[in-house]
């Protein structure tokens, strides 16, 4: 019963036995006598029993019998070796060892939980099993100390946090962390703190509706939805966050630090943005664009331009509104950047593009930037320093060189029936004047009708069959063009160069079989190898005037990031927005608004 109890990871042990399993816990002596001192003893009293010890067997006429004794030694023989046999670091945790940080004086707290007080709590108090096992390990890692209060009074952290829900039940307008109890403790103790720190059962409450209320806010709001991104078509690796030690570091932080939330920057700065435009949709909104003109420009007047320019006046495009109905330079300049931000022709005019994204709702704006926070989440909070990012519906590569972003450039990406899959891979391979592989789909679908139409079809687009597959040989007609850029993954996705240099110039950029396009690809073949002195322009320039192919291995291999945004802060932290090329933002919103 002991040693069950023991490892039997009894989260509301009885006080009286405290001491004894603290003992138990810090001491690895004290863990080893537990464990095998009553199997020594059963083993000695089985030895003692044995008034004749033979050789354990006898035999009968249904055969060969082992005698019970010896069974029982044979038995415990067995049971203690494997035991010894056992390798602690090898197996499950049984139970979280004690933090012995938790006793430096910065984190000491003077208040202990009843032993039974989690369990009364989760009575009352809804919550998931994951959640209840998160706090049960937050509390034994302490001993039950008290993390939001001391014989003081409640911790700053408590106030901190507080105000984090509440702003966040105002960003996102949810009110899933709503409590009316929880509002009343809260309120009770900011009014009469001494009043409040006398009744026992007040401060137990408030304590563990702290910590169960931090855990549900940090699995939803750091961690999103349950929803396996796979399912959503999201490829890129999620790591796990530990919130055990983010609560430990909140309730310790005495200095009034900033702590840091585990989400990364992008989040962080479209949070920023998020509150903007809340407070944009309380003063009323955006206002229609209504005009039966087909294009304005510079030298024009129209009544809608009023409404326009107040527009980009909230959204900072236009820094100061005359209020009148001309269109004036300042207003072209405020329309280009408008455009920017949208992926439009920066043209400066006002056509049925931009009125199109201008007469967008600011409940949809808000909705598009929450899906994409939630896709951020996703996101590891750090990623590497240098590394290229592809983003679909922006249709645009970005080489990011210690941690900024160094250039960008265009991409053609897969279109609605051949997407694109989003994932992380690592650049291995730059291959010049490379051979396609057709696939066979492709094939099937379009080479061979083409075929029977035109027996010489193969021969004119450089093209032959080797052992049954289709490839089209290197030239400056190849599919891939004179560059390609491999990193393995299970999608069949590259870069690559194109002889179709004309679609980089329209604004909707989905036109590929799933592969992407890049505008400048020995710009970005020489950014790689840039650490390569050998691989200099000329030399790349001279195997690029052949039609050999050359492979070039690239060690270490280089991060590239294929990734899905509708909505960002850029670099010079300006918001963005793009269309939804694959529903994917209609998909995801179901799953976070239940549409």
């Amino acid at each position: 019963t002991i040693w069950f109890w023991l490892y039997g990871y009894n989260h509301h042990v009885r006080s009286d036995l405290g001491y004894i399993r603290s003992v138990y816990l810090k001491n690895k002596k004290f863990r080893r006598l537990c464990l095998y001192l009553p199997m020594v003893v059963y083993f000695l009293y089985i030895v003692k029993s044995f008034k004749h010890f033979s050789i354990g067997f006898t035999y009968s006429k249904e055969g060969l019998v082992l005698n019970q004794a010896f069974l029982t030694l044979l038995n415990s023989l067995l049971l203690v070796i494997l035991l010894a046999g056992c390798s602690p670091e090898k197996k499950k945790k049984l139970f979280e060892a004690i933090d012995t940080s938790i006793y430096s004086t910065k984190n000491f707290s003077d208040l202990k939980l009843d032993s039974t007080a989690i369990t009364t709590f989760f009575k009352t108090f809804p919550a998931s099993d994951s959640i209840k096992n998160e706090v049960n390990q937050f509390y034994n890692r302490r001993e039950f100390q008290y993390a939001w209060f001391n014989k003081k009074g409640i911790s700053d952290a408590a106030s901190t946090f507080y105000t984090q829900i509440k702003n966040y039940s105002h960003d996102f307008e949810d009110k899933q962390f709503d409590n009316a109890r929880f509002e009343t403790l809260m309120s009770a103790v900011e009014s009469d703190e001494k009043k409040f720190l006398s009744i026992t059962s007040d401060i137990q409450e408030l304590e563990l509706m702290l910590t169960t209320t931090f855990f549900q806010y940090s699995h939803k709001v750091y961690g999103g939805i349950e929803q396996n991104p796979h399912d959503l078509e999201w490829f890129i690796p999620r790591k796990k966050k530990d919130y055990q030690i983010l609560l430990d570091s909140l309730v310790s932080n005495t200095n009034h630090e900033k702590i840091q939330e585990p989400v990364n920057q992008y989040y962080i700065s479209l949070k920023e943005k998020l509150r903007q435009y809340r407070a944009i949709q309380k003063k009323g909104g955006f206002f229609p664009v209504i005009t039966d003109k087909k294009l304005l420009e510079i030298g024009d007047s129209d009544t809608c331009l009023i409404v326009v320019k107040h527009h980009l006046l909230l959204t900072n495009d236009l820094k100061t509104n005359d209020n009148s109905i001309f269109f004036t330079d300042s207003l072209s300049f405020a329309i280009k950047n408008f455009q920017h931000r949208m992926g439009l022709v920066e043209n400066g005019k006002i056509d049925h593009a931009t009125i199109m994204e201008l007469n967008k709702p600011i409940e949809l704006r808000i909705k598009q930037m929450m899906v994409n926070m939630e896709r951020l989440r996703w996101v590891p909070v750090e990623v590497e320093k240098d590394y290229l990012l592809v983003n679909i519906p922006e249709f645009r590569l970005h080489v990011f060189e210690n941690g900024k972003l160094a250039w960008a450039t265009n991409v053609v990406v897969g279109k609605a029936a051949k997407r694109t899959s989003i994932f992380k891979g690592n650049i291995s391979q730059i291959v010049l004047n490379p051979y396609w592989g057709i696939p066979k789909s492709i094939v099937q679908n379009e080479i061979l009708p083409k075929i029977k139409r035109n027996p010489n079809y193969l021969a004119q687009n450089n093209m032959e069959i080797i052992n049954g597959n289709y490839r089209q040989k290197p030239g400056k007609n190849n599919a891939l063009g004179k560059i390609k850029f491999l990193f393995p993954n299970n999608f069949s996705i590259y870069l690559h160069d194109t002889p179709s240099k004309s679609l980089f110039k329209e604004t909707e950029r989905a036109f590929s079989h799933g592969c992407i396009r890049v505008a400048e690809p020995k710009k970005l073949a020489l950014y790689l190898l840039k650490m390569y002195p050998e691989w200099n322009e000329k030399i790349i320039d001279n195997i690029l005037l052949t039609d050999r192919e050359h492979i070039i291995k690239i060690k270490p291999t280089f991060p590239v990031y294929i990734a899905y945004f509708t909505a960002w802060v850029d670099s010079k932290g300006q918001m963005n927005f793009r269309n939804d090329i694959y529903d994917l933002d209609k998909k995801l919103a179901k799953e976070i608004f239940g549409e």
